[in-house]
C-alpha cells in the first residue's frame, strides 16, 4: 500500500472554534468540516485529494455522515464602568465562577464591555451585549445596572447594588421578579454604622458632613442617614458633588459650616475620583470615614463596609443557577457576607487622632 493511500485513511481530527463547535473526528484526511444548524458535515476538498481518490479507485460514500458537535459553551456579558476600578472584582467573580467549574475560555465565554469612566456610555454597552446574544448580564452600581434593564427584559441580569427596592430596580428583597437578581448592601445602615465609629473616634463631635452623589444613594439614603445621625445626637448638612473639580469648594464649604468629620456614601463617581476627595480632605484636615476599603489605602481615615470582592465572587452562583435553568426573578436577593472595618493609623495620627482600643479589637485586620 502506497504512503499516500495510508494518509488517505488516516483519522483526522477537527476542532470547532470558540462556542461553535467541540471536537468531531473525520474519517479520512483531507476532509473538510462546515459548520450547518449545530453541526459539522463532512464533505470533500477540490483539488489533488479528490484526483488521488478518483484515479486510485476509492468512493468515499461521504454524503449523511454526521460528526455531532458539543453544546456550546455560555456566553456571559460583562458591563463594567472602569476596568482598572472593577479589576479585583472581576478577578474574584471569574476565580469563583472557576470553583464552581465554569472556566473562562474553556466550559464559559466572557464578553466585556468597559465605560472607563464615561457612563453615558453604558447603555451602547448595555446594547451591544444584547446584539450579542449572551446568555446573563453581569454588572455593579446603579448607573450600569440601568442601562442593562433598558437593554433587555428577557437576558436575566446578575447585579450588586444598595438599596435595589427603594431605587425601583426590584420589588422585593425575597422575590425580585422581572429578569433581575443578585446582591444587595443597604448603604444607609452601614453608614449607621460609619457615624458610631466617628463618633467614638472624633472627640466631641457634634455636626458631620454628608458627601453624596446621584450615581450612588438618593436622596432617601441622604434622608435615613440624616435619621441616623440625629438619633446619635449628631448634626448634619448634605453636600451633593457633581463634579470632581467642586471638591476644594465643598470641603471649604462643610468647614465654614462648622463640619467636625465627614461621611462618604456609596458612588461610583467618587470611587474614580476618590485621591482627589482625599487630597482635599487632608488639607482640610477633616477626617472622614468612607464608603471602602481602598478609600482607607489611599489616606480616608477609616472606613465600615461590606466587601465588594467577596459579592462579586457571590454573584458567580446567582450565574450557575441561572445557566442552570433558574428564574432570576424567583432567586431572592441576598445580603452580603462578609464586611470590613479598616483604620489608616497614619491618617489617625497626622489628625491627633487616638484609636480606642475598643475600636481596635473590632477591626477586620491590622492598622493600614
Amino acid at each position: 500500500m502506497s504512503q499516500n493511500h495510508q494518509r488517505a485513511r488516516e483519522p483526522i481530527a477537527r476542532v470547532g472554534d470558540g462556542p461553535q463547535c467541540a471536537t468531531a473526528i473525520v474519517a479520512a484526511r483531507g476532509g473538510s468540516c462546515e459548520s450547518r444548524r449545530g453541526r459539522l458535515l463532512i464533505g470533500t476538498r477540490l483539488g489533488s485529494w479528490r484526483a488521488f481518490a478518483l484515479s486510485a479507485g476509492f468512493v468515499f460514500a461521504l454524503q449523511g455522515i454526521e460528526v455531532q458537535c458539543a453544546e456550546p459553551i455560555p456566553k456571559i456579558g460583562f458591563l463594567g464602568m472602569d476596568s482598572g476600578m472593577q479589576a479585583v472584582r472581576v478577578a474574584a467573580f471569574r476565580d469563583q465562577l472557576a470553583a464552581l467549574g465554569y472556566i473562562e475560555g474553556k466550559t464559559i465565554a466572557i464578553e466585556y464591555r468597559w465605560a472607563e469612566g464615561k457612563f453615558d456610555r453604558l447603555p451602547q454597552l448595555a446594547a451591544e451585549l444584547v446584539a450579542d446574544k449572551v446568555s446573563v448580564i453581569v454588572t455593579a452600581a446603579p448607573p450600569a445596572v440601568r442601562p442593562a434593564m433598558q437593554a433587555t427584559a428577557t437576558i436575566p441580569i446578575v447585579m450588586v447594588t444598595h438599596n435595589p427596592v427603594g431605587q425601583g430596580i426590584v420589588k422585593s428583597i425575597p422575590r425580585p421578579g422581572g429578569n433581575i437578581t443578585g446582591i444587595a448592601f443597604q448603604d444607609a445602615q452601614l453608614s449607621n454604622k460609619r457615624l458610631e465609629h466617628m463618633r467614638d473616634v472624633v472627640p466631641n463631635l457634634a455636626r458631620i458632613a454628608i458627601l453624596w452623589n446621584a450615581q450612588g444613594g438618593g436622596p432617601e439614603t441622604v434622608e435615613a442617614v440624616e435619621s441616623a445621625a440625629k438619633a446619635l445626637g449628631l448634626q448634619t448638612r448634605a453636600f451633593e458633588v457633581h463634579d470632581a473639580t467642586e471638591f476644594p469648594a465643598t470641603i471649604r464649604e462643610a468647614k465654614a459650616w462648622g463640619a467636625q468629620g465627614a461621611i462618604q456614601l456609596a458612588s461610583p463617581f467618587f470611587t474614580l475620583n476618590r485621591k482627589g476627595l482625599i487630597a482635599e480632605l487632608t488639607a482640610n484636615r477633616m477626617p472622614a470615614t468612607c464608603e471602602l476599603r481602598e478609600y482607607v489605602v489611599d489616606g480616608c481615615l477609616m472606613t465600615y463596609s461590606a466587601d465588594l470582592n467577596a459579592m462579586f465572587a457571590q454573584m458567580a452562583s446567582f450565574v450557575v443557577r441561572i445557566l442552570k435553568g433558574a428564574n432570576p426573578g424567583e432567586l431572592p436577593i441576598e445580603q452580603p457576607r462578609e464586611f470590613q472595618f479598616v483604620i489608616n493609623k497614619k491618617t489617625a495620627d497626622s489628625l491627633g487622632l487616638k484609636i480606642p482600643k475598643s475600636l481596635e479589637i473590632q477591626m477586620t485586620e491590622p492598622f493600614l
